[in-house]
């Protein structure tokens, strides 16, 4: 099953997450969490096309793939994993949720640097939150967000299986957790103790800076708790919740994929919402 999965990395990631972006569209459109501020197909040819672009970014501009990092680590001896006798279950265990813990830490790093923020802007501009939101993110971003996890996982040694895995849970809860859908109450209190659900998520993509601040784990909920930056309800309640950056307020600017490029070298006083 490993080598198979190995194998065919890329058709069972593609595969997935198409069958997943499909299924959250159906959920989406049936019962909507919140009703769209701006035309959807607008917004999905950005972050659609956003996230196409990035994929084919990482192929031309990288050496090698995460997974391949993981092999070249494996067969160098690079690694904590690799220096020491760990058992390959618990390799494999212990290998996802660090990497899902450097990302917890990353996401942290490109809100409280200036210069970093401005390109995590990218994401936090979308004036709607969605499945697509999830894969939206500036080039640059995503290109310093690999070489993170390259560093991890020469740091780690990580297998290659829990690179995968890890991969293929980082796609498929931020798709889920992106999504405008709500749970019942009860399912969502009991699985925030385990995943990151759109309730929780939503929160840290409110205007208000101090909520946006809060609840920055993609996957695994229990970051936020552990590092004390858990917000269990925005002030006003969900329904009252206001999505976005107020400094980028023009659709053409956060809803184009000209415009999404651009945000990191804009001046955030210029497009700022000035008070009535």
């Amino acid at each position: 099953m490993e080598s198979y999965l190995l194998e065919h990395q890329t058709a069972v990631r593609l595969s997935l997450f198409l069958a997943v972006l499909a299924a959250m569209a159906a959920w989406e459109h049936a019962v909507p969490a919140r009703v769209p501020r701006e035309p959807w197909w607008r917004r999905w040819r950005t972050n659609l096309g956003v996230a196409v672009f990035n994929t084919l970014l990482l192929r031309v501009a990288l050496p090698t793939t995460a997974i391949g990092m993981a092999e070249l680590a494996a067969a160098q001896g690079w690694g904590l994993f690799n220096q020491y006798a760990v058992a390959g279950g618990l390799a494999i265990a212990a290998g996802v949720v660090a990497l899902d813990l450097v990302v917890y830490f990353q996401h942290v790093m490109f809100h409280a640097v200036p210069a970093l923020a401005r390109l995590h802007a990218a994401h936090h501009a979308d004036p709607d939150f969605d499945a697509t939101t999830g894969i939206r993110f500036h080039p640059a971003e995503i290109l310093l967000s690999m070489f993170i996890k390259y560093a991890a996982i020469v740091t780690l040694g990580a297998p290659a299986l829990a690179v995968l895995l890890f991969e293929l849970l980082l796609n498929l809860t931020a798709l889920f957790n992106h999504g405008n859908v709500r749970l019942p109450a009860a399912l969502d209190a009991a699985l925030r103790w385990v995943l990151v659900t759109p309730d929780m998520h939503r929160i840290h993509h409110s205007v208000v800076e101090a909520e946006r601040n809060s609840n920055y784990g993609f996957c695994l909920a229990v970051w936020d708790r552990l590092f004390g930056t858990y917000t269990i309800e925005p002030a006003g309640g969900q329904a009252a919740l206001r999505i976005g950056l107020p400094e980028f307020p023009d659709a053409r600017v956060s809803t184009t994929l000209a415009g999404l490029l651009s945000i990191p070298f804009q001046s955030r006083h210029e497009n700022a919402v000035r008070p009535q």
